[in-house]
This record gives C-alpha cells, sequence and structure tokens, in this order.
C-alpha cells in the first residue's frame, strides 16, 4: 500500500474546499528599527521592479508612519482611504489603522518601532491581510516570537 509523502510533492487541497485557507509565503528581511523602513522600501522597490503591480502591496509600519501617509494624512482621511480603495498605487497604514486595509497579493511590514504589542497585532494582522506574499523587516527574534520559529 503506497501512501503520499508530505510537503510540496504531496496532493494539493482543493480550491473549491470551504476549510482551506491559503497561508502565504513569508519572508523575513532582519533590520533593526531605525532601518526597518528602509528595508521595506527597498523590498517594494524589488517588488515592482519584478512587475508586481504597485495595487498589489500593502506596506504597514509599527512606529513612526511612512512618509507617503504622513503626507497623504494631510489632505484628510477621506482623501487617504480613496486612494486605498482605488487600488492604484502601493499603499502605505500605520499598524493603529491597518485593520482598515483590504487585503492585497503582497504585504510588507516595517517593525520600526512602536511598542512591542504593537507589531505583536500588526504581524498576525498582516499575516490575514497578505494573499501570497509576506515581508517583514524587523528584529529576527521579535518576528520569529510572534509568527513561530524559524521564520
Amino acid at each position: 500500500m503506497a501512501v503520499a509523502k508530505p510537503g510540496p510533492s504531496g496532493p494539493a487541497v482543493p480550491a473549491s474546499s470551504d476549510t482551506a485557507v491559503a497561508t502565504p509565503q513569508i519572508q523575513l528581511i532582519p533590520a533593526s528599527a531605525e532601518g526597518a523602513l528602509d528595508a521595506a522600501e527597498e523590498a517594494v522597490d524589488l517588488l515592482l521592479e519584478s512587475g508586481r503591480a504597485p495595487g498589489d502591496v500593502l506596506v504597514i509600519t509599527t512606529g513612526e508612519p511612512h512618509p507617503w501617509a504622513a503626507h497623504e494624512l494631510s489632505f484628510g482621511e477621506a482623501s487617504y482611504w480613496a486612494q486605498h480603495d482605488a487600488r492604484d498605487d502601493v499603499f502605505y497604514a500605520d499598524a493603529a489603522v491597518a485593520g482598515r486595509a483590504a487585503s492585497r497579493p503582497v504585504v510588507v511590514v516595517a517593525v520600526n518601532g512602536g511598542a512591542a504589542a504593537v507589531a505583536t497585532t500588526a504581524l498576525p494582522l498582516a499575516l490575514g491581510r497578505a494573499g501570497t506574499l509576506l515581508i517583514v523587516c524587523g528584529d529576527p527574534q521579535q518576528i520569529n516570537s510572534v509568527l513561530g520559529a524559524g521564520v
């Protein structure tokens, strides 16, 4: 009696299964809190250069907001969220409001400070928002403690 081996060569879960939940691939980019935003920017640049559509990408920050988000919010929340809804470009959100952001194929998280609780809640939220890829820029030890060892 042959038994199928688990893993990538094993049988796939049918797409029609109501209980199947796709788990995105997780990539970790080690960075200090001070360098996490720069690392996230580099990751976004590489995604766009490789052909990823800008509207496919959501960037979440756990500390200081991304300068784009701060600038756009200066025009008011309605305008800021209208850009999110248009899905024409990369969207940047602070962890405090990221729960309002819709899922996108790629989510990039810059663990650039904020309370440990912010990162602890932002990472699972980001994992739930990422369709195919979650890129986390920050302290590997902190990230692994939240998302699971070996990320």
